[in-house]
């Protein structure tokens, strides 16, 4: 395994990371400008406000998107393992 094969590896891990944490994130991102937003224009400085909607949207879209990120983790995971046993092979 040379660097090149490394490189190509920590790329694809960083994409599938993205691919699974990103949508999640920016779900928690717009419903956290929302509440913010609402809190400036009624002035209601409540902190348990912006946690409990942004805790609710991200665990719904979690359940919701569980299988995509299984199914890309596993997938990742296969090509991994698929490599591994490449390399095998080819020391022998």
């Amino acid at each position: 395994m040379n660097e090149v094969e490394v490189i190509e590896i920590c790329r694809q891990a960083i994409i599938v990371m993205l691919k699974v944490v990103g949508p999640i994130l920016l779900a928690g991102l717009v419903v956290g400008v929302i509440v913010s937003l609402l809190q400036a224009v009624t002035q209601i400085q409540e902190m348990t406000l912006t946690f409990i909607p942004k805790m609710l949207t991200i665990f719904a879209l979690t359940l919701w998107l569980l299988p995509f990120m299984m199914a890309t983790l596993g997938s990742f995971t296969q090509s991994l393992s698929d490599r591994i046993v490449q390399i095998g092979m080819s020391n022998e």
